[in-house]
């Protein structure tokens, strides 16, 4: 028997139909295309994964089959390894190409990625992966990075035409046969305190961002209340493709002459520019998942202290702004960059943890961006070698952007009656103080677990000494060779032509 000739879309972190390069060249094809998401077991079980994070890619493959319903067609989503799915399609289907966006994840999706290759390869399957946000795969050097990035995101947008697209459909009882176990109720149940996945959402936030909310982005990008809406809060739509880099990039270019605040539009597009450079770093070391980017920082070990990282989980510390980032990291999916650079501080220095125990940070930041998040904490625990070492006062951090004491009333209610002038370190409260504010200070709220000021001073007399030793030198001298890109070039200059 013959079997009928496909193709297949394979969707990864690109949840989307607009300016999505994949669809666009299987488009081009004579044969039909089959279009597949796998919620794969074996990463859905990884130490980095969380219900959240797959239910805002069931919202969003959601949203993408209701946009199919006007052409009868459909998204097919296996709860199974993806291997084993493609066995069984290739007993029914002569699979000519598979279409998808290269995948610059974790460990366990790069060794998936290796052994579809060859599974393809030993099957004569073309498999055709398009450029992921302008990050250049074995890229040899950085000195051009800059200008072949802006090069990807002035370019003409892959638009797909629904009318024209051949869509193959599954037989009934052949895609139940193959679809999988039923997913979690936690990942199909709607969760109103995390934003919502989906293409609709990723333009509603950028729309709203460029025309009213940007004139605030300097001012409130380091407040852990205002950044909620002074920010972009593009980062989950971004990190699954609910929208191309390119599309923000440029509707944000074509705002950027009636703004009429320039230099925050400007702040905006040069953090786009930091996004794609982190996880550029990624992909060209992606061993710094699992160890030091500097190896000379090996030979700095920290003991592991389970009950530190469990009040520190639970924002149970007795630092208010720490806790309060915490539990409103937990509940919310999201604190701002400055509050997530504090508590890893706060993790790596004042605790004395290693940046290698933070997969709970991976779990519960609902934008989870695997090339964004390890060289950030490598960055912010100091174990690169190269960068300043910061580590940072959460006092003089809750004083400076919580002045007000709004954001650690809100998720901190035990200390709602606490006045601003003692709120951000309660543990100076005198006994009397304590009865009248009716928060006992070792009941009510603990006593911070470690004392800041000391816990400062060792970490920072051992980091600094550590970046004298001519081990941690000639290994900065290799990282800035291989990681840093010397160009000047500027953001926007005028409108994208």
């Amino acid at each position: 028997m013959n079997k009928k000739a496909i193709n297949i879309v394979w969707f990864k972190r690109d949840l989307r139909f607009i300016d999505h390069e994949p669809i666009f060249m299987a488009q081009k094809e004579n044969i039909p295309t089959l279009l597949v998401y796998f919620f794969e077991p074996s990463v859905m079980n990884y130490d980095d994964s969380d219900s959240r994070h797959w239910r805002f890619i069931y919202e969003s493959l959601q949203e993408m089959q209701s946009k199919l319903q006007s052409i009868a067609a459909e998204i097919y989503y296996f709860h199974s390894e993806v291997e084993s799915v493609f066995e069984q399609l290739l007993q029914v289907y002569e699979v000519k190409t598979v279409f998808s966006h290269q995948e610059i994840g974790n460990k366990i999706t790069f060794d998936r990625d290796n052994t579809m290759q060859s599974f393809f390869d030993e099957r004569n399957i073309s498999w055709k992966q398009s450029q992921m946000h302008g990050v250049i795969r074995k890229l040899k050097s950085r000195s051009d990075w800059e200008k072949r990035w802006e090069k990807v995101m002035r370019d003409i947008p892959k638009t797909m035409d629904f009318q024209t697209l051949k869509v193959q459909l599954l037989a009934p009882d052949f895609y139940k046969h193959l679809k999988g176990k039923a997913l979690s109720t936690l990942i199909t149940t709607r969760n109103k305190n995390f934003q919502q996945g989906g293409e609709y959402w990723a333009w509603r936030y950028l729309d709203s961002f460029v025309k009213e909310r940007y004139v605030n982005y300097s001012k409130h990008i380091s407040k852990p209340s205002l950044s909620r809406k002074g920010c972009s809060r593009l980062s989950p739509y971004l990190a699954y493709g609910n929208i191309s880099m390119r599309m923000v990039y440029q509707y944000t270019n074509q705002h950027y002459e009636n703004s009429t605040n320039k230099r925050a539009i400007l702040n905006f597009v040069s953090r786009l520019h930091w996004h794609c450079h982190f996880i550029q770093k990624f992909e060209d070391e992606c061993r710094m998942e699992f160890e030091n980017v500097n190896k000379a920082y090996d030979a700095l070990v920290k003991p592991k202290n389970e009950t530190y990282i469990k009040a520190w989980q639970e924002g149970k510390t007795g630092v208010p702004i720490v806790d309060a980032c915490m539990r409103c990291l937990v509940q919310t999916g999201y604190i701002n960059f400055r509050m997530r650079a504090m508590v890893v501080s706060f993790f790596t220095f004042n605790l004395w943890q290693d940046w290698r125990e933070l997969h709970f940070l991976a779990r519960q930041f609902l934008d989870y961006e695997p090339g964004i998040h390890y060289p950030q904490l490598q960055m912010q625990s100091g174990t690169t070698g190269i960068n300043t070492i910061r580590i940072y006062s959460p006092i003089k951090n809750s004083e400076d952007h919580d002045s007000e004491g709004v954001f650690i009333k809100k998720w901190l209610p035990e200390l709602a009656e606490i006045p601003v002038t003692l709120l951000h370190e309660p543990w100076k409260l005198n006994p009397i103080e304590q009865q009248f504010y009716q928060c006992e200070i070792g009941k009510d709220y603990p006593f911070p677990i470690v004392d800041i000021e000391e816990t400062r001073k060792k970490a920072s007399a051992i980091v600094w000494s550590f970046r004298k030793n001519n081990d941690v030198k000639e290994e900065g001298k290799r990282i800035l060779k291989k990681h840093i890109n010397n160009s000047k070039t500027k953001p926007i200059k005028k409108k994208a032509k």
